[in-house]
């Protein structure tokens, strides 16, 4: 099992989260967040002042897969969260040892069905 850790626009939430569902990914969480890489910060103006935002609004959306999905999903990131330009986001994979269910104390793959 993987956990997908996607870290994406604002916008294009609903459009990932339907190109996962589409290759059989049953589940997500979603966060709203804020970071800063090579996108910058942007400048706004509040009641006519001017402020430098530092962090940029992201989505951090994880997921967690049988192996056998892993590269299905990560596609599918890649080709609904593209837009071509700078502060796109991020993929990170990681190992997941053990997955449980807590209402039915299952365990790995029956836990994420």
């Amino acid at each position: 099992m993987k956990m997908i850790t996607a870290i994406i626009k604002p916008f294009k939430l609903e459009e990932v989260r339907e190109a996962l569902a589409q290759v059989g990914v049953k589940g997500v969480t979603v966060s709203e967040v804020k970071g800063i890489g090579r996108q910058k910060g942007h400048t706004e103006l509040y009641r006519g002042a001017e402020y430098d935002v530092s962090y940029v609004a992201k989505i951090k959306l994880e997921t967690v897969v049988d192996d056998g999905l892993v590269d299905q999903a990560i596609d599918s990131i890649i080709k609904s969260a593209n837009t071509g330009k700078v502060g796109d986001g991020k993929i990170f994979v990681a190992n997941i040892e053990m997955a449980i269910r807590i209402r039915t104390g299952e365990t790995d793959n029956q836990a994420l069905a």
